[in-house]
């Protein structure tokens, strides 16, 4: 992959096929359809994600729900227009799809969600503790796109990240690499009533804040998120 995005918005997946294709939109003629993956995370938890695809990439693609398959491409978030306000929606988009062979698919298992994105804070940093005492930092990363687009990108440092990014200033320009996962939260809606929804977001396991003024680099920070 030496397309240009790909150098600043990757991730490689591997996971079984959780839901049938829905259609999603056309752009030129060429259709675009949506399903979810199951993908496993090192402890017994697996994340379930949202995943957009051109019908020009499944022709030969067996897409029947718990195949196993290897996808690459970017997480990319999109604006859709709900209920009078706008609504930021994340996907992996599909660059290259393919089925692994048994010895492929153990290998892979090892390292089944992967994502580098090399962006700049967008927003103001959010330092907070769990209730079980774990520190975590939310962050907003802009990357670029093609045509003056960007890609809004909700990320978690935990630990001694946590506490490093908690001192970014917006705009700062940050490498990181990680995993996407997917959380459940309550939110109360317009009727006071409780529901279920999904939030999707990179779980930094290291970072780089890159040095503008004088091309060098702070100190890389390293921790696996649980």
């Amino acid at each position: 992959m030496n397309d240009k995005q790909m150098q600043s918005n990757y991730i490689k997946i591997v996971g079984k096929i959780h839901s049938n294709l829905e259609y999603s939109h056309e752009v030129f003629g060429e259709k675009f359809f949506e399903f979810f993956i199951e993908v496993p995370r090192l402890s017994s938890t697996k994340d379930i994600l949202p995943v957009i695809i051109s019908e020009r990439l499944i022709n030969d693609i067996n897409m029947d729900l718990g195949n196993h398959i290897v996808i690459e491409g970017q997480f990319r978030s999109y604006n859709r227009y709900e209920n009078s306000y706008n609504k930021l929606l994340l996907r992996v988009f599909v660059r290259d799809i393919y089925v692994p062979d048994d010895n492929q698919l153990e290998e892979m298992k090892r390292h089944p969600n992967e994502v580098f994105l090399n962006g700049f804070l967008c927003k103001e940093t959010k330092f907070r503790t769990t209730p079980f005492g774990r520190e975590i930092t939310d962050m907003l990363i802009a990357v670029n796109r093609s045509y003056n687009k960007s890609d809004y990108i909700p990320c978690i440092a935990w630990g001694r990240n946590a506490r490093y990014c908690e001192k970014l200033e917006v705009g700062d320009h940050i490498k990181l690499w990680g995993r996407i996962q997917s959380r459940n939260y309550q939110k109360k809606n317009e009727n006071d009533v409780y529901e279920t929804k999904t939030a999707y977001e990179v779980s930094i396991t290291k970072l780089e804040h890159i040095k503008e003024n004088n091309n060098r680099k702070k100190d890389n920070e390293n921790e696996e998120s649980g």
